[in-house]
């Protein structure tokens, strides 16, 4: 893949990543990820797919500046990330809660925005425009275990929207809803991604969900993690719920999974049979 030109709209470039974990040749040792490449545009919305264990989350994890690869380099809009968070570019919405139980809802947002370094007399005004954008406004004075855990994700979601990054990135964050919660707030993202224009990264094992959201796929092969291909969808935003009638969405699906089959088995046929590091 080439190097990016400054002047693109490119909102993440990865270049050549590779992601150890433990000492090389120990028997431990994971090699998560293997020469990752790759771009997103601005305002994109794009899917990392792939089967378990395939360094997805990592991929997050090492754009977002939680820690630095082992080698190659990431940037954000043209900065290099070197292992430290940019929370001027870039917000997490998380698979798991993290509202802190102890405060409201609209208490919660007030933290995300002082750490964002938003000015004080702002943050009800952009909290409340977030949760009304998700209809969780008539819950901003709950507390997180009055609400299901489809309204707490809707509350993540519009947490992450509130700070006004230009990029999301979001680890399987309704992975722990039902199928029916997953395709309403599937629904809701699309309008927001349409209106807010925002660059985003989510992480699924849903082929359904990747291809209803994603402008682009990232099909990922097992660990280590490589891309294997990418596919367009072409599909403009909001999308909505009859996009999944259509026999385009089927012909991606089925794509999908046929990329997918041969790197899931090579999966599941590691965790029967272990070998170790640098066999």
């Amino acid at each position: 893949m080439p190097p990016p030109d400054a002047s693109s709209d490119v909102a993440i470039s990865i270049r050549n990543i590779t992601q150890r974990f433990g000492d090389e040749g120990a028997h431990d040792a994971v090699l998560a990820l293997d020469d990752v490449s790759l771009d997103i545009k601005r305002g994109e919305f794009v899917c990392l797919l792939g089967p378990s264990g395939c360094g997805k989350s990592t991929i997050l994890n090492i754009v977002g500046g939680l820690f630095s690869p082992t080698s190659g380099t990431a940037t954000v809009a043209g900065r290099p990330v070197d292992g430290a968070p940019h929370p001027d570019q870039i917000a997490f919405v998380f698979q798991e809660s993290t509202l802190l139980p102890w405060y409201t809802v609209i208490e919660n947002f007030r933290i995300a925005l002082k750490f964002r370094g938003i000015n004080k007399a702002e943050w009800d005004d952009r909290a409340m425009v977030a949760l009304r954008a998700v209809g969780m406004a008539s819950f901003a004075r709950h507390y997180p275990d009055q609400l299901s855990v489809g309204m707490r994700q809707r509350v993540n979601m519009a947490r992450g929207l509130c700070v006004e990054t230009p990029i999301l990135l979001m680890d399987e964050p309704f992975a722990a809803l039902d199928e029916q919660t997953r395709m309403v707030l599937g629904e809701d993202l699309s309008q927001l991604l349409a209106a807010r224009q925002k660059t985003i990264v989510f992480v699924t094992h849903s082929l359904a969900e990747a291809v209803f959201l994603s402008d682009r796929i990232f099909v990922m092969t097992a660990r280590p993690g490589k891309i294997k291909t990418i596919i367009d969808v072409n599909e403009p935003h909001p999308r909505s719920p009859d996009f999944m009638l259509e026999p385009r969405f089927s012909e991606l699906r089925n794509e999908c999974y046929a990329l997918l089959r041969d790197e899931i088995r090579r999966t599941v046929a590691a965790q029967r049979d272990p070998q170790p590091a640098g066999t």
